[in-house]
């Protein structure tokens, strides 16, 4: 049986709890509500199972705050013998209007803390990825208080249709697979 293991980045606690930093692992939530699974806390991190057309996919919630990610890929990857074309990271992106999706087979860091360390750990960057829009909203040099900023209502608003395609984008990427997937879903 194939295994995939899909990590949603984000920071613990109800402060962080809806900020676009934690867009990671508000889309993991997605998923697991449509699968019917909770997350249970366990080494590293909070891990929701499910089953879907013959594979295993593991939804990782780091509980290592953002910029230590890395610790809980490898720790997963290994503990569950995850190949690194099976993982997918689902992070934030600045440079993305929001609510655009794209998802990629390797890429730069591209100056986000959680994707350098998970680079760093894994000593590479050649891993996919999935980096949804938040847009860029925010005055020279208030980057982190917009990225640790709640929601607006606007973008609230938003989110409820567009939680459901970021499911999807998941689920299809442990199923079709990443070309397809890319395909399917890259500007959308």
């Amino acid at each position: 049986m194939k295994k995939f293991l899909i990590v949603g980045l984000g920071n613990i606690g109800d402060k962080y709890l809806e900020t676009r930093h934690n867009i990671g692992f508000k889309i993991l939530d997605e998923v697991a509500e449509e699968h019917k699974v909770s997350f249970e806390t366990e080494k590293l991190g909070d891990v929701a199972t499910f089953r879907f057309k013959g594979r295993t996919f593991f939804l990782l919630k780091p509980n290592t705050f953002m910029n230590l990610s890395g610790k809980a890929v490898k720790y997963w990857m290994q503990k569950e013998k995850i190949a690194i074309d099976n993982i997918l990271v689902v992070t934030d992106d600045l440079n993305i209007d929001f609510g655009t999706i794209r998802v990629k087979a390797k890429g730069s860091d591209g100056g986000h803390n959680g994707l350098k360390d998970i680079q760093e750990k894994l000593g590479t960057n050649k891993y996919p990825r999935f980096r949804f829009g938040v847009g860029a909203n925010y005055a020279k040099g208030r980057q982190v208080d917009y990225v640790l900023g709640d929601w607006n209502k606007e973008e609230i608003s938003q989110l409820i249709e567009r939680l459901p395609i970021a499911a999807k984008v998941v689920v299809s990427f442990g199923t079709v697979g990443l070309a397809n997937t890319m395909n399917t879903y890259n500007g959308k």
